[in-house]
């Protein structure tokens, strides 16, 4: 469960940056909060599927950054 918070709140971090990486500049606090949440969970059930578990709250913080990046990537594909 504790893992699950972390991810959560690393999440609405990582939607920020996710968002700066991607498009140069924030998408909104709503939708950076959304995107990161979302992120967060996608990049950690990837990961948890070739790997055990994230060991290190910087770990899970790149798998969130990464998980939301993906989400953006999909979304501007959708979105086309």
């Amino acid at each position: 469960m504790i893992g699950f918070l972390i991810q959560i709140i690393l999440g609405i971090l990582a939607g920020f940056v996710a968002s700066k990486l991607f498009n140069g500049k924030g998408s909104g606090l709503i939708l950076n909060l959304v995107l990161g949440i979302c992120g967060s969970l996608l990049g950690g059930w990837i990961y948890g599927l070739f790997f055990k578990s994230a060991t290190s709250g910087f770990m899970q913080f790149i798998i969130a950054v990464l998980g939301a990046v993906l989400i953006l990537w999909i979304f501007k594909k959708i979105r086309k």
